[in-house]
């Protein structure tokens, strides 16, 4: 009661001290505020000053100018980060865009709902990484991605594939496959529209469908967009679709021991000792030298030039200490197919990596790896794409001379191209070279017997890789087509040799040859008269 007593008369002196305080304060601030002398300020005039309008008027002027500078820097400052942010946005697209981040959609099998959810998000991001709703810049033209056209029945195309066809019928199931599956879900949504309800409209069928277009990111996915008739003349339906590719899986992690994978190569010869010379060079300093596990079975036909060869075959034995070789004479016509099947047969050893070789074709010590890493009994066989050389003579033409092999061995289209179109040089394992049933022994001569083969391997469950390989390729040489051959076998080896020669453009300038001339001799002769 007492200490209550005291607090209320302790609370007016209270009130009085904070009165005094909150005085002391604002005439503390008034003083702060005041404006300085002439050297730091200019004084604020008497009201009733003669000069007090202009003196108002010089310090708003000041002011105003010290705020439109301020403004001004702000301004500036809010510029530069704007850039910057766009530029570090800019950064964080383009990593994103190049190192996804599969973890952000990890498929959590304990937690089924959220895989899914994650999944599609994924899916649905490829939609926003692509070129589908707005372009993306591109440094060069040969970044740029083209489209391919397709119809109900054609497809129009850049990259012809085997077949060279710039118009086809989809020949690989996949494509069609994939056409017509685009082509139904298209016409399922025409159908179906979202958001009408059951508010009657025409039916769509495939023959509505005019044209549409393609193409495939990589990394992201394929985009379609097709067409279909209106409902009136000049009036189409346009349908976008887009197939997401989805996150990277991995499939096996394993190691691969090739150190005791021995390699048997199976030459079929006849004749030929100088390009056997040759092939034995490569050989030697690729097969035995840099690589060490090979074998060599040579398969002669005929007894003309045998003893060449047979000596070439003894004098690299004895040179590089190489034991490792097999040499099987027939007395009988060549054939190509035949001599593999015999060297393939002949061998009585573990199960080994068989290498169809012919004598002008030159390999790496790295292909030789990639033939084994390729291969897999009961699994895979390898059907490399090797790079065929053009004619040197005509290659080098404009050169002094024509440079060592070694160094025409680059892989441009000036110098050569991808002989997509062969099937003889091959790796696959004994064991499945015999229960596939081996070469047809009823084709004699060139051509033929390796498409054959070919076609067994992919009619059977192994699996066939075909790829361009960098250590292979097949050196020039001018190529005789008998009288012998069938007619297809006449017309394929024709074929072949027309494409040997040279490029499109180099060609073209030996027909033009004579224009070319007659127009530098023009040149020279309208230069001298000026």
């Amino acid at each position: 009661m007492m200490l209550r007593r005291g607090f209320i008369l302790f609370l007016p002196r209270l009130v009085g001290l904070l009165v005094v305080a909150c005085c002391l304060v604002s005439i503390v601030y008034m003083l702060a505020c005041t404006p300085k002398s002439d050297s730091q300020q200019l004084a604020l005039p008497r009201v009733h000053s003669p000069t007090a309008k202009e003196g108002y008027e010089a310090i708003l002027q000041e002011r105003e100018e010290q705020h439109r500078n301020y403004i001004i820097s702000l301004k500036k400052q809010i510029a530069q980060l704007k850039a910057e942010l766009q530029g570090r946005s800019e950064q964080l697209k383009n990593v994103q865009d190049q190192y996804p981040d599969p973890l952000d959609i990890q498929l959590d099998h304990s937690n089924p709902e959220k895989a899914q959810a994650n999944l599609l998000a994924f899916l649905h991001s490829q939609i926003d990484k692509a070129e589908v709703h707005s372009g993306i810049k591109l440094s060069t033209e040969y970044a740029a991605v083209p489209f391919e056209s397709f119809t109900l029945q054609k497809v129009y195309q850049l990259e012809t594939g085997l077949t060279r066809h710039p118009e086809e019928k989809p020949v690989r199931k996949d494509k069609r496959d994939e056409l017509i599956e685009v082509i139904e879900l298209a016409v399922g949504s025409l159908n179906n529209p979202e958001g009408e309800g059951n508010a009657k409209h025409r039916v769509y069928t495939a023959s509505d469908f005019v044209e549409g277009i393609y193409r495939t990111e990589k990394d992201k996915g394929t985009l379609y967009e097709l067409t279909f008739k209106g409902d009136a003349k000049h009036q189409f339906k346009k349908i976008v679709l887009f197939r997401p590719f989805g996150p990277v899986m991995k499939v096996k992690n394993e190691n691969v021991n090739m150190a005791d994978t021995l390699i048997n190569v199976i030459v079929p010869l006849a004749k030929r000792a100088s390009k056997f010379r040759q092939f034995m060079q490569n050989f030697r300093e690729m097969g035995i030298q840099q690589d060490g596990r090979i074998h060599l079975t040579v398969v002669y036909f005929g007894k003309e030039q045998m003893n060449e060869v047979k000596s070439i075959l003894e004098n690299t034995s004895k040179s590089a200490n190489f034991k490792n070789f097999t040499f099987i004479q027939l007395n009988e016509e060549f054939s190509r197919g035949k001599g593999l099947d015999v060297g393939a047969r002949f061998w009585k050893g573990n199960n080994v990596v068989l290498f169809f070789c012919d004598v002008d074709i030159y390999f790496t010590a790295e292909f030789l790896n990639s033939c084994r890493l390729n291969t897999q009994p009961g699994k895979k066989v390898f059907y490399p794409v090797l790079f065929s050389q053009y004619n040197p003579s005509i290659i080098y033409g404009h050169h002094d001379s024509i440079p060592p092999l070694e160094q025409q061995l680059i892989i441009k289209k000036e110098t050569g191209f991808w002989r997509d179109f062969g099937f003889g040089m091959t790796c696959q394992y004994r064991s499945d070279f015999i229960n596939i049933g081996g070469f047809d022994l009823d084709i004699k001569g060139w051509g033929g017997e390796d498409v054959h083969l070919y076609r067994k391997y992919l009619h059977s469950n192994l699996i066939v890789i075909r790829t361009p390989v960098r250590g292979l390729f097949h050196l020039w040489h001018e190529k005789q087509c008998l009288d012998e051959l069938t007619p297809e076998q006449y017309k394929m080896c024709m074929q072949s040799k027309a494409m040997n020669e040279a490029s499109h453009g180099q060609l073209g300038m030996l027909v033009f040859k004579q224009e070319i001339e007659t127009h530098l001799h023009r040149q020279k002769l309208s230069s001298k008269k000026t």
